[in-house]
Order: structure tokens, then C-alpha cells, then sequence
């Protein structure tokens, strides 16, 4: 039922990018092949609103920055996880130079994972730091406070 209902707000509104982030994390463990549309698609859409060559913040801290963020993010791991860590390295980057303090979400720990070894981690399925953040979810659930 969650499919369904996240399809008809995306019909009502293309642009909800919480939307792309929760079908995406809802793919995330059986298919990041499928995850990585979900997530592209809130990235490209998201990115509509961000100037061409911007360098300043989009912090976690403002609740409205957090669904493109969790957008790069599910796209990031999505690449990692299909053995392309280096394109998953600079989206990692990217987040970082727009969210330094990484709160809630622990790009800087893929980030270094994947500069020491550049795998996938299938050894830590369950770290917080290699799963999507969940829209909704407890800020202590992920990342730092």
C-alpha cells in the first residue's frame, strides 16, 4: 500500500522528493538497481532549484533541505552498492561540501570506506551508515545529533 500511496502524491506533485527518497528506500535492500531511479529522479528534480556552480550550504538543519539530501544520499549508496565508488565518492563529496557537519546522515564514514577499499561493505548490511535515511525517522536513528 505504501507503493501506492507514494505513486499517487508523485501524481499530484512530481516534485516531492520525499516521495522519490521513501520509493527508493523501499527498494534499497532488494534492487538498487530499482532504488537508484527513485533516487536519480529526486536528485535531478531536486536540482532544478539549485543554481548552476552553486558552492554554499544546504544543511540538514533546515527541514526543507533534507528531502534532496536524503536524495544524494540513497544515490550515493546505490552507486557504491553497484561496484561505481568512484562516481559514489563525489556524490559523497558533494554532500559534504553542501551539509560539512554530516548530521544525521555519516556521508564522511562511506566517504572514507570507499577511500580504503572502495567496495561495498557487504559485511556491515546492517550499519546505519550504509543504509538510505528513512524520511520520517528518529534523528538519532542515523548519523550524529
Amino acid at each position: 500500500g505504501a507503493r501506492e500511496l507514494l505513486m499517487k502524491a508523485l501524481g499530484a506533485d512530481l516534485r516531492c522528493l520525499d516521495a522519490h527518497a521513501l520509493l527508493g528506500y523501499l527498494e534499497f535492500d532488494r534492487s538498487p538497481e530499482r532504488a537508484i531511479a527513485h533516487y536519480e529522479l529526486g536528485v535531478r528534480i531536486g536540482e532544478l532549484s539549485v543554481p548552476v556552480g552553486f558552492d554554499g550550504l544546504i544543511v540538514w538543519g533546515r527541514i526543507y533541505n533534507r528531502p534532496f539530501l536524503r536524495c544524494l544520499h540513497g544515490y550515493g549508496l546505490c552507486l557504491w552498492r553497484l561496484s561505481r565508488a568512484l562516481e559514489a565518492s563525489r556524490v559523497f563529496q558533494r554532500i559534504l561540501s553542501m551539509n560539512p557537519n554530516d548530521l544525521h546522515q555519516g556521508v564522511r564514514f562511506c566517504l572514507d570506506d570507499i577511500q580504503q577499499g572502495g567496495r561495498w561493505p557487504e559485511t556491515h548490511e546492517g550499519d546505519e551508515a550504509t543504509r538510505p535515511r528513512r524520511p520520517g525517522a528518529s534523528a538519532s536513528s542515523h548519523g550524529d545529533s
